[in-house]
């Protein structure tokens, strides 16, 4: 009878040898991801803390966390551009229960107080004041209450994809054509190399339509996301966007913990944050369980205006917030604040109210005839108005669904690319050469600063 039961203590044993290595394993792996992130760029003092804007009168989503995602320009090649737009504006929304992740792009171009009653593209906001400002744009025109944001550039968008071994991605000859060119840059700027992949020979008589996957490398990949000269415009940048940060999730979530390290090593000195390390700690755990549910862009109805170059005008505010919130947090009950009842109100005004387009105009070098002193425009004594890149006669204002698969989408035009180049052209993320934001909001004139 005593066979059995040193059988029985043996195997007891061999379990507390497993779960002790397991938990040493464990201290190990926990550690190291402790230690990595200490690479990260944390701004250790919560953005409420800070000059934040909150709406107090928005609804607070339990059941749900919040972020802001900024993808940020600031090229060190080109002077004019070293301030830091947010040309990837994204509102992040995660189900605290479901773990559903949904994504919202807010257009560059979508014409917002961006700071003290001045109203201009979203995308300058980051520049009037960092991520404090731009988090604040969020909030009082979305009614959001968001106090947490995630913030990178060229170089770690490239680097993740490296890391990851590539993206298997459909393109477009429009696509095609478009990406070389952007390489160019996104090459020289990030140190990184690139093959330009050769064009299809004969030119497809839809530009627009997908003629193969390709397989990007990091530059590629990131040179893809910066597109916007294909006929659906910003819409399809942010839709790119998107979808590859759905590719990177996607195979993140395969890749090995070595591929997770190199990661963490290579990209975090690259991330700037508010979310503090112990945040970070507690969420590793529940991060395998996170799935991208749904994405859009915002606004999801809208027209277009020239107000010191061409700008996307939700029509209204007020309608697409609503449906923002439906969609971010199925919030049927919602109803938009005053605040944004009087910025949309602003925002109809400024536009010209009934001569807003349903086609993208060509940029003028006057604002609307309804500018009047209540508000400030940006950049109101700048001369330069050479972001001419918006004349596709195509009517995108209805077509706001990009999150389909897209091989089926027809953007096409008469535009003949093949032709293009922009290895010399420095703009190419937000195209607006009135970057220099510190005087603007009190009428100076900067122009010393050309």
């Amino acid at each position: 009878m005593s066979k059995p039961r040193k059988k029985s203590k043996k195997i007891l044993f061999i379990l507390e040898i497993v779960v002790l290595l397991l938990f040493i394993g464990g201290l190990f792996v926990y550690g190291q991801i402790s230690a990595k992130l200490d690479k990260i760029d944390i701004q250790e003092t919560d953005l409420a803390d800070q000059d934040i804007v909150t709406n107090d009168q928005a609804p607070q989503m339990t059941g749900y966390t919040t972020y802001a995602l900024f993808g940020l320009d600031h090229r060190s090649k080109n002077e004019k551009l070293n301030t830091e737009n947010s040309d990837t504006i994204i509102i992040a929304s995660i189900n605290n229960d479901t773990k559903a992740v949904k994504l919202v792009s807010v257009y560059r171009d979508t014409l917002l107080n961006v700071k003290d009653d001045t109203y201009s593209k979203a995308n300058s906001a980051y520049a009037f004041g960092g991520p404090t400002n731009a988090v604040s744009m969020l909030n009082t025109n979305l009614d959001l209450n968001i106090t947490d944001y995630v913030a990178i550039d060229f170089n770690a968008l490239v680097t993740v994809v490296d890391c990851l071994g590539g993206l298997d991605i459909p393109l477009s000859y429009a696509e095609i054509v478009h990406m070389n060119n952007y390489c160019v840059e996104t090459s020289e700027e990030t140190g990184k190399s690139y093959t330009p992949i050769e064009l299809p020979d004969p030119k497809p008589e839809d530009e627009e339509a997908i003629v193969d996957t390709y397989h990007l490398n990091g530059v590629q990949a990131t040179s893809y996301c910066r597109i916007r000269y294909t006929a659906s415009l910003d819409m399809g940048r942010t839709e790119r966007q998107r979808r590859v940060i759905q590719m990177i999730v996607d195979k993140a979530k395969k890749a090995g913990l070595s591929t997770i390290f190199d990661i963490m090593d290579q990209v975090f000195p690259m991330v700037k944050t508010s979310v503090s390390k112990t945040e970070i700690l507690k969420m590793i755990p529940a991060m395998i369980g996170y799935s991208i549910d749904e994405t859009t862009g915002f606004p999801n109805d809208y027209k277009f205006a020239q107000v010191k170059g061409s700008v996307i005008v939700p029509t209204t505010l007020e309608s697409n917030v609503l449906k923002m919130h439906q969609f971010l947090y199925g919030d049927t009950s919602y109803t938009p604040t005053q605040d944004v009842l009087n910025r949309s109100a602003q925002i109809t005004n400024i536009a010209g109210g009934g001569d807003v387009q349903d086609t993208a105009p060509a940029v003028t070098d006057t604002p609307n005839d309804a500018t009047d002193d209540s508000y400030t425009w940006q950049g109101d004594t700048s001369t330069d108005y050479s972001s001419t890149d918006t004349s596709d006669d195509a009517d995108y204002s209805t077509d706001t669904d990009y999150d389909s698969d897209y091989s089926g989408d027809d953007y096409s035009t008469d535009t003949d690319y093949s032709g293009d180049d922009y290895s010399t052209d420095t703009d190419y993320s937000g195209g607006d050469s009135d970057t220099d934001y510190n005087d603007y909001t009190d009428g100076e004139d900067d122009s010393e600063n050309e």
